[in-house]
């Protein structure tokens, strides 16, 4: 089987043979004719199919080693998807620290579904399961976790999901498949908001469910029709035009962000850093065991109020005060004022999630640039 680095680049099979065009075309036709009663060259409305959006999955598959795909108009919009593989009276078990959004569409809409969530500390694969039950369905993993990047091994929890036929569900966003691979470690569905790293430019949303069981391919391709969670043409093509250089940003966001979390570990107003690549991660032999890169997040406590955080904020020149990542640019923002505030204060806490806790997207300038960058921040508190 060809690298991740040539699968980004020809993951899908299906080439334009009508003007042999070397780059995928854009479809935006919404529905598509029949030559008669049945039969039809493959699609027949864009929410079911599309041609570009099809190239996509087939690539994300590949990437993943899934056997089928469906892109979503969101990485939310996948969460979605997912969940609606759930019965009222179902259990879920994930974690504490999972996204802010994920938090809030469990705890705030699908819990009223008579659906019940329990969000607790993974990073102990016994915690799982003794909070397994007899209508436990599904176990919702985020590895590494946003933003405290602790890590859930993957391989022990998909084991105990199997011993009772649990669904093993992996939020793959933080590692992209170049650096981890569910699948591989047990996992039955992986997930993806490709606005992140896969797209890797800021300019586009958009998700993925990726399975490798018929009948869960079969079902998610139900519910993301049925629901109307797929992505649109325009979009597909913007992740497609990005993931082709996923494996090339991927080693240059890991390269920075490790030399920036060396420098934040030892910063005198840095109280801890949080890097599964540092030797310090208390997870670092999980961290090599079942990824094969660190990524390019960065979270970091510092002591400060929310005035104290504007000025830090206001000092950075390349770093931009913004919620998302993995975009060629680097992007800071506060968890606590930003991207978590759907999570009460006390799930905050409990999340490990301070006031001054601050997460960093590394993009791709040059790392001496983003270090003295931080360093007039820092200098400014």
């Amino acid at each position: 089987m060809p690298r991740p680095a040539t699968r980004a680049v020809h993951g899908s099979d299906r080439k334009d043979t009508t003007f042999n065009s070397v780059m995928t075309p854009l479809y935006p036709s919404s529905t598509f004719y029949f030559d008669r009663l049945g039969e039809n060259k493959g699609f027949d409305y864009t929410r079911s199919g599309n041609p570009t959006r099809r190239v996509l999955e087939d690539t994300l598959a590949s990437l993943e080693g899934g056997s089928a795909c469906v892109c979503t108009a969101t990485g939310m919009a996948a969460v979605v998807g997912v969940l609606h593989l759930l019965k009222p009276g179902d259990h879920v078990i994930t974690g504490n620290d999972i996204y802010g959004g994920s938090y809030r569409l469990m705890h705030e809409v699908f819990s009223r579904y008579d659906i019940r969530f329990d969000f607790l500390d993974m990073t102990d694969p016994e915690n799982v399961r003794s909070a397994l039950a007899d209508n436990t369905a599904l176990i919702w993993i985020e590895t590494p976790s946003n933003p405290m990047l602790r890590l859930v091994d993957i391989q022990a929890i998909t084991a105990i999901a199997r011993e009772r036929q649990i669904l093993a569900a992996v939020d793959n966003t933080f590692m992209s498949p170049y650096f981890q691979r569910p699948f591989e470690l047990g996992a039955d569905i992986i997930v993806h908001s490709t606005t992140k790293y896969i797209n890797g430019h800021s300019d586009v949303v958009g998700g993925a469910i990726i399975t490798n069981r018929p009948d869960l391919d079969e079902r998610i391709a139900f519910i993301t029709n049925a629901c109307g969670l797929t992505e649109s043409p325009w979009d597909a093509w913007l992740v497609l035009r990005g993931v082709q250089s996923l494996a090339q940003r991927m080693e240059a966001h890991a390269a920075t962000a490790a030399k920036i979390a060396m420098y934040l570990n030892q910063h005198p107003k840095v109280k801890q850093t949080y890097y599964p690549g540092l030797e310090s991660h208390p997870q670092i032999d999980l961290a090599r065991k079942q990824m094969s890169g660190f990524g390019g997040m960065v979270s970091f406590d510092i002591e400060a109020d929310k005035g104290k955080l504007d000025t830090f904020f206001s000092a950075l020149r390349y770093f931009k005060l913004a919620e998302s990542l993995g975009g060629v640019e680097s992007l800071i923002e506060s968890p606590w004022y930003m991207s978590h505030t759907s999570m009460s204060e006390q799930a905050r806490r409990d999340a490990g999630i301070k006031p001054g806790t601050i997460r960093v997207s590394v993009g791709l300038e040059h790392a001496d640039d983003l270090i003295e960058d931080l360093e007039h921040g820092l200098s400014t508190i």
